[in-house]
């Protein structure tokens, strides 16, 4: 997969699109094979607004499966009876965990085992590419019109993570709104001053 965006249909959340790059592809790929997952079964980690519960959403509108999002923070037993619903009829079931990888603590002795055996999925940390088109995309849903340059100035000098540049996007958008002004380089740099510190070395 390249640096695109998956749609998603308008549903209570309304439309929303998955920017697919280096983080998340694997973990997206993996979706297709949801068949042959051990037990059909998989578990999605990965940091916060790394784009999980939209990735679930996007697997059960493709009818590939069921999914359960913030799945470490439901019922154990009832959890563990949507695993066996899910058995009985044969659907590969997408758990979504706001946990990092190993630590999901179960109590459920049956449960924690049928979690183990599961496939194990992770969002990781995206690079400059996919910061690029993540910082368009928050852009493009704020109504914020960037500059050709933005991405070029804005992602060397961001934090590489997706809430980071989820932050600095709607701090750029706030400077321009209270400013009254268009969101050019200097209300970028003062956005990036603003989240990181003067000081940062990234920003010289």
């Amino acid at each position: 997969m390249g640096q695109i965006a998956l749609p998603l249909g308008a549903g209570n959340g309304g439309p929303a699109r998955i920017v697919v790059g280096n983080a998340n592809s694997a973990a997206l790929e993996a979706m297709a094979a949801a068949p042959a997952w051990p037990f059909r079964t998989a578990v999605l980690h990965g940091p916060p607004r790394s784009g999980k519960s939209l990735i679930a959403r996007w697997f059960v509108e493709q009818e590939l499966g069921e999914a359960i999002d913030d799945a470490d923070k439901a019922g154990e037993v009832d959890l563990f009876h949507r695993w066996n619903r899910a058995q009985e009829c044969g659907t590969p079931l997408l758990l979504v965990s706001g946990a990092e990888e190993g630590q999901w603590r179960i109590a459920l002795p049956d449960l924690r085992s049928r979690i183990g055996a599961a496939l194990h999925l992770a969002i990781g940390t995206p690079d400059e590419a996919m910061l690029a088109d993540l910082l368009m995309l928050h852009a493009e849903q704020r109504g914020l019109a960037l500059g050709a340059d933005a991405a070029a100035y804005l992602v060397p000098r961001a934090e590489r993570s997706h809430m980071g540049v989820e932050r600095l996007v709607a701090t750029i958008d706030r400077i321009s709104l209270e400013r009254k002004v268009a969101p050019t380089m200097t209300v970028w740099r003062e956005a990036l001053e603003q989240i990181m510190g003067p000081q940062e070395p990234r920003l010289l």
